[in-house]
């Protein structure tokens, strides 16, 4: 960011969050995360120990200043709202300050939502009400820490109509995203939706420029769009293949890239859209200096934790130590004379003597009975795992009674094991 920029971002930015409204689209399944998805819709989704995905761009909002935001719902919301009513009602009504649940409701022509752009459509009348300046527009899927308030001096200073963040990403995996041709002052030329040849960016050889899926809108400017796209027939209604194409060559459209404001350099954001991908970004966390740092009171996450007592490790003999190593474990759970290693924890877990789990995350309200060895895997929320249980140790038998991803890790679930709970927490 150049030196007025960031100028503008301190003098402006209190104005400029006050009057902008969020819309975190959440009503996606997330269908690559397999059976996780089949009772809660993806950003319901647990994550870090006592998060769950949507917690992340909610405090986004909450620590950049945006007080008025909008969760749009759809798919199998019902853990997701509770979620929120229950962790996120602590913002002022006399101030103005809200996170609102929306969900979708056939407001417009008795159609659930159809895309990304009807989504937002379906609750014009709503946002009219409220008569923002600036639409923020966030996908409620991914892990990171982003002042907004930066990226909407930027598009105001530059007189946007719309800006895309964005993020560097290798030519090989652009070819999975939203990608943009721009020029020298950041400008989009064109955007195209996984491209099998993506864009490189000026002055690189192997980088491509892929949308972060958040979008700042002027919103007049949006709310235009909006009825111009509901009008238009066979559009598919969607932000990244209808809204953006469509304005490219008459108005503004501006690049933001994702980076650090000190180093300049690609700041942590991470898409945990498939099993193997969401393993490995609750494993950095374990490191002793990861790259997302949950312990930033600058930054903080936050989210809605039942009251629990403290972890607890019990038994100290020679074959039977409770103990955690490298691991992050989180309140409620007791680690009774069994070993966790390399492991992230989730709260009000259980495992019991002579068991050893390794490379694994423990979703909440595990049982992990005695003699038991689990091994790179993924435990979903209440399960009973039955004594003896080896999971992760042979590929070819824990195929038979479990998912195992390209990577090896091993998602085991209350239906894979018989335990038929058929409810969402």
């Amino acid at each position: 960011m150049s030196e007025s920029s960031k100028q503008h971002h301190e003098r402006f930015v209190s104005h400029l969050t006050r009057n902008t409204i969020a819309l975190i689209l959440a009503g996606g399944r997330g269908s690559r995360l397999k059976e996780m998805t089949d009772w809660r819709a993806k950003p319901a989704v647990p994550f870090g120990g006592k998060f769950r995905i949507i917690d992340f761009p909610l405090s986004n909002c909450i620590n950049s200043g945006i007080r008025k935001i909008g969760v749009l719902t759809q798919y199998k919301a019902d853990s997701l709202i509770r979620h929120i009513q229950q962790g996120w009602g602590f913002l002022s009504g006399e101030f103005g300050e809200y996170v609102d649940l929306m969900p979708a409701q056939q407001r417009m022509e008795g159609s659930w939502y159809a895309g990304t752009a009807d989504a937002i459509y379906q609750n014009l009348d709503i946002l009219r009400a409220r008569s923002p300046e600036y639409i923020l527009v966030l996908a409620g899927d991914h892990i990171y820490k982003m002042d907004y308030g930066a990226m909407l001096g930027d598009h105001v200073e530059r007189e946007a109509d719309l800006t895309i963040g964005c993020i560097e990403v290798s030519l090989k995996d652009a070819t999975e995203f939203g990608v943009m041709h721009v020029d020298d002052d950041r400008r989009v030329l064109d955007f195209i939706e996984k491209p099998e040849k993506p864009p490189v960016m000026p002055g690189r050889k192997d980088t491509a420029l892929a949308s972060m899926g958040i979008y700042i809108f002027n919103a007049d400017f949006l709310f235009e769009q909006l009825i111009k796209d509901a009008d238009t027939p066979n559009s598919s209604h969607d932000f990244g293949k209808d809204i953006i194409p469509s304005v490219i060559d008459k108005y503004r459209v501006n690049a933001y890239p994702f980076l650090d404001l000190q180093s300049g350099e690609q700041s942590y954001w991470r898409d945990v859209g498939t099993l193997d991908a969401y393993w490995a970004a609750n494993m950095e966390l374990i490191g002793v200096h990861p790259d997302l740092n949950l312990y930033d009171n600058t930054w903080p996450i936050w989210a809605y934790q039942a009251q629990t007592p403290p972890a607890k490790f019990v038994f100290d003999d020679d074959d039977r130590r409770g103990q955690a190593v490298d691991s992050m474990v989180s309140g409620g759970c007791i680690i009774s004379g069994s070993s966790v290693k390399h492991s992230l924890v989730f709260s009000n877990v259980r495992v019991n003597s002579f068991t050893t789990v390794k490379d694994s995350v423990i979703l909440p309200s595990v049982n992990i009975a005695r003699h038991c060895r689990i091994t790179k895997a993924i435990i979903e929320k209440g399960c009973n795992i039955p004594e003896g249980t080896i999971i992760g140790g042979d590929r070819a038998e824990d195929e038979k009674r479990f998912r195992v991803t390209p990577g090896g890790v091993v998602l085991v679930t209350p239906d894979m094991l018989g335990q038929k709970l058929h409810f969402a927490r």
